[in-house]
């Protein structure tokens, strides 16, 4: 009996972790290639699961759904920028930033 109760509750708290922390999962890139953001250190790791840049990290975000701040990595030239993300629902917008004047976003889906 406490062993189910210990699973279930394992289950629950690990569902509402999920559900407030909008940036975890798995996201698609406009081309395709896949992008997981993850719990790490310090915050949230996104990090490239398919396509050309596989296995490389795309920056770390921390803060509470739905907006984020951190490091958005830019795995063609592996520079990091400033960041931010927003979630809303099944959108995920990533801006990175030189200088907090010249910015560039991206938007990805569920």
């Amino acid at each position: 009996m406490t062993r189910i109760l210990l699973a279930m509750a394992m289950t629950f708290g690990t569902a509402s972790l999920a559900s407030a922390e909008a940036i975890l999962g798995e996201w698609r890139v406009s081309d395709g290639a896949r992008v997981t953001y993850s719990p790490c250190p310090g915050g949230f790791c996104g990090r490239v699961e398919s396509g050309r840049y596989k296995g490389k990290s795309v920056g770390r975000m921390s803060g509470a759904g739905p907006q984020y701040t951190g490091t958005v990595t830019d795995p063609s030239t592996d520079k990091t920028y400033d960041g931010r993300a927003e979630v809303a629902g099944d959108r995920l917008v990533l801006t990175g930033c030189v200088a907090k004047v010249f910015c560039r976003s991206q938007s990805w889906t569920r």
